[in-house]
Order: structure tokens, then sequence, then C-alpha cells
């Protein structure tokens, strides 16, 4: 069961990962005050790190412009951050494999658009290097039923299918947000990610390896719609607010603690 967050001690944490979609933004903008937020922790000293379904093409910006130490899209398929020597950028699986799992999505892109012609993907599927998104609920609203055959058709190729509050991923590897994050620390610091140290934020079904994998892991309280779809994958905290006001809650948490 999830606890509110007023009951988590904060003081071990030093680190922040966090999801980007109706975690730090809200309804797709990302506000003044969960962006300060961002600024706020990282004066305290704390590392940040942003995982997101997002494009990989959104976390070379993200990696570049936002106060963070790097930023892991399309659910942990690969990763960016900035080094002395410019932008630096990691992948899940090699080259060749990537190349053989562009078939299947073709593949699969091409089912979907025969079977189920109203669903359309993400506008930013041209930034894509990795997977396939459907919006089910950005710029188009898709039925329940409408989702589950979309997610049983991905799952027939061999795919996974996470959910967010905004899209339907095809992830032809095996990769999640949890191992994206990890693979990029050690990238950044040399070092293996201590989870107890940090705490992951997210909203919603492709957060769930992350929930699963962060001993502290807290949710907007947007987060309470997809709890059925997370399981026994649930954050172990709440948030009292929903959206860029829940990530802006956590902070003052951690900033409280720190102080």
């Amino acid at each position: 069961m999830m606890r509110p967050l007023s009951s988590l001690d904060a003081k071990g944490i030093r680190g922040v990962c966090f999801d980007i979609d109706d975690t730090l933004t809200t309804h797709g903008r990302l506000g003044e005050a969960a962006y300060s937020s961002l600024w706020q922790l990282r004066r305290a000293g704390f590392r940040l790190i942003a995982a997101t379904g997002r494009p990989l093409g959104w976390t070379d910006v993200i990696a570049r412009q936002w106060p963070v130490d790097g930023a892991v899209g399309e659910n942990g398929a690969g990763f960016v951050w900035m080094s002395n020597e410019g932008l630096r950028e990691g992948y899940i699986d090699s080259a060749e494999e990537r190349g053989q799992q562009a078939g299947i999505l073709q593949r699969l892109k091409s089912r979907i658009s025969s079977a189920l012609p109203s669903i359309q993907t993400s506008d930013d599927s041209h930034a894509r290097r990795c997977d396939i998104a459907f919006d089910i609920g950005e710029k188009h609203t898709v039925p329940a039923e409408q989702i589950a055959e979309l997610v049983a058709m991905i799952e027939s190729e061999g795919c996974s299918a996470p959910v967010s509050s905004v899209h339907c991923h095809a992830v032809p590897g095996d990769w999640d947000k949890a191992r994206g994050i990890a693979a990029l620390h050690e990238a950044i610091w040399g070092e293996p990610l201590m989870r107890e140290e940090w705490a992951f934020i997210g909203d919603s079904g492709n957060d769930a390896a992350a929930f699963s994998a962060f001993p502290i892991s807290v949710g907007v309280a947007n987060v309470r719609p997809h709890l059925e779809r997370l399981g026994v994958r649930q954050p172990k905290f709440v948030c009292e607010k929903e959206r860029g006001e829940g990530f802006s809650e956590l902070a003052a948490h951690l900033l409280k603690a720190r102080t």
C-alpha cells in the first residue's frame, strides 16, 4: 500500500530520477514551479536524471539545457549526458541488434495500421530511434478496449508494450527505465547505481520497472488511475498533489530534509 510522502525519511537521498510527462509536466507543459524545483534541487547538490518515454532526440536537448546530469529516453533504450568532450550517448543494445529491431518495428507498424487504422503514431515519432509510440491520450483519446487490443498485437510480435498516460510503446528490446538509469549512472560516474540513495518519481505504467527497482519510489497523485495496470509494481509513497505540483512537493520534502 502506498504511504503518504510526508512519511518518507529523506535524509539519505542524494539523487532524484524523474519521469517527465504528467510527472514533471502538467498536461504537456513544463511549468515554472516544477522547473524551478529542478534548479533548487541542483543547487542543493542533488544528482538529477530524467527518465522518459519520449524520444532520444528530445533527451539530446534535455541533457544540454536542463539542470540534469543526464537523460534516459524511449523508456530506457538509450541515454545521453554532457561530458567535457560534449554530448555523449549510449544504448542498451548494440547497433546490430537495433538494426534487427527496426525491421520488427516496421512490420508491426504496418500490421497495426491495417488492423487498427484509427490508432495513430505519436507526433514525436520523427525523433525516435529505438521504439514506436502510439498516441492513446495526448492528441487522441483511445478507448480502453482498443488499448488492450493494441497491447496484445504489440506483444504478439515479441515486443513489450509499456503504457504511459499519453502513449503506448512498442519496445523490441530488453530494456526499461530502471535498466536505462543504471546504465547511464555507470557511464557518467563510473560506478554502480546505489538505488537506496536515490528517489524515483513517476505517474503511470511505463514507470512500473523503476517503481519496483527503487526502494524509494514516489507517485504523483495522478498515479492512482494507473494502479490496476501497475499491479504489485506500485510506488511506495504518493504525493498529495498531481503532476508538476506533485514533483515540486517531493522537491520541497527533499530540500527540507537536506537542510
